[in-house]
């Protein structure tokens, strides 16, 4: 019997991660995902970053079990509820208040990411009377139609079937290399009447592009953007969906480069437990919707609030956490050095920081390979870049250092294979 029949049949061909893991998952605990045959598999791809906490990480299942038991609250649009006090409260406490957002409110939008994106950007027309939005180069910010329109990725912009307008590309931090001051080059445009940019209602930024290649943006460049904004009255977007919640080492990707966003969306990680769940968080006199202007059916999703207050206790009350998270990445990092170091000085290098790193190959056929011949002993991870060229870690946070050492011996073996092959056939 073809395992695999019923989706093949029923389900639709747009269905993508499958293909690249063609094995049927029955469980999950911590780091491991576990076929319905009982084989093991370490995760490096965590729900594309929604997983920091693991699967079924046995504190925020115990609050979440305990509030089903006691028929609490699931769907409650925005009405008020227990559970969205809870997280409220705790968000605002554990999260908000220490990091300098002790005034800016929670706006709980539909249930993903794009979701926020796309209650950001109309927020910021809204408040600004402005069109025109600013994003750059291989940013990916969703694929709804208005998130759309500020992701640069053109595999899934070419599916939009209408115009994708009043935005204006920039490039990115390093886009041009380490020579060119591109903060620079936008306030050249945008002081220019002449230059054909709109003034802009806000930019919108990933400080680690997480789909467009792990590329970083340092703290003195998010401190121009910044003074930029100021200058010419635009509002600061930070995307922060897949490296919030701790991915970086911190919870906010931005903390400690001196910088305070306008509007911060943030989602993936941030119920704790793989529930869909978003918000928009935003300077309190931004805060100009009129009631119900924005909404969404599910945007009250009472079992997320559960998990995310669970995870914010457990997780963020001490430094305890996210210096694990350091130390891991850093543990990550010099691993992938040293495959590079062994494997391709010449072609391969490490980008990203924290735990969202991973290794660029001279093209995508390579990238790919190696993540196929990493799956088949037992390593979960996947690409991301312009040119699927980088082979990307997005472990779980709470992985252990035995499963690190494991997924990388596994990433390495693939690397030398893959490599030796390409040299091989180079040769001939």
């Amino acid at each position: 019997m073809n395992t695999f029949e019923q989706f093949e049949k029923h389900e639709s061909g747009i269905r993508s991660y499958c293909r690249s893991f063609p094995v049927l998952f029955k469980q999950a605990r911590g780091a491991e995902l576990i076929t319905s045959e009982g084989k093991h598999y370490i995760d490096f791809l965590a729900g594309a970053g929604t997983l920091n906490y693991g699967h079924n990480h046995p504190v925020l299942k115990k609050a979440l079990i305990d509030y089903i038991s006691d028929d609490g609250i699931t769907h409650g649009l925005d009405m008020y509820s227990g559970a969205k006090e809870n997280f409220l409260e705790a968000f605002h406490r554990i999260i908000l208040e220490p990091r300098g957002f002790g005034d800016y409110v929670t706006q709980f939008s539909g249930p993903t990411g794009t979701n926020s994106v796309e209650a950001a950007l109309k927020l910021a027309r809204k408040v600004t009377g402005r069109n025109n939005v600013i994003s750059f180069t291989n940013g990916f910010h969703g694929v709804t139609v208005g998130a759309l329109a500020v992701t640069g990725n053109q595999h899934h912009r070419g599916a939009a079937g209408v115009p994708l307008t009043d935005v204006s590309r920039m490039p990115y931090a390093n886009y041009f290399g380490e020579g060119v001051n591109t903060i620079s080059m936008m306030d050249k445009l945008l002081s220019d009447p002449s230059s054909g940019i709109d003034k802009p209602a806000a930019v919108i930024v990933e400080v680690v592009q997480g789909e467009g290649g792990l590329n970083t943006a340092s703290a003195e460049w998010m401190r121009k953007l910044q003074k930029l904004c100021k200058k010419h009255e635009m509002l600061l977007i930070a995307d922060d969906i897949q490296a919030g919640c701790g991915r970086t080492g911190t919870f906010f990707s931005f903390e400690g480069m001196g910088i305070q966003p306008d509007i911060i969306t943030l989602s993936k990680s941030l119920s704790g437990y793989g529930l869909p769940f978003a918000v928009v968080v935003m300077r309190r006199e931004l805060d100009q919707w009129e009631p119900g202007e924005h909404n969404g059916t599910f945007r009250g999703n009472n079992l997320a609030f559960v998990t995310a207050a669970a995870a914010m206790e457990h997780f963020w009350t001490t430094d305890e956490f996210a210096k694990s998270v350091q130390a891991k990445g850093k543990m990550v990092k010099e691993r992938m050095q040293k495959i590079v170091r062994k494997h391709g000085p010449d072609s391969l290098f490490v980008k990203g920081r924290g735990m969202m790193v991973g290794i660029s190959c001279p093209n995508g056929e390579i990238a790919s390979a190696i993540c196929r011949e990493a799956f088949q002993h037992g390593l979960v991870i996947e690409t991301s870049g312009n040119h699927s060229q980088v082979v990307k870690c997005l472990a779980p946070l709470v992985i252990t250092e035995e499963q690190i050492d494991k997924a990388m011996t596994i990433l390495d073996a693939a690397f030398a294979k893959v490599m030796k092959e390409e040299t091989a056939e180079q040769a001939s």
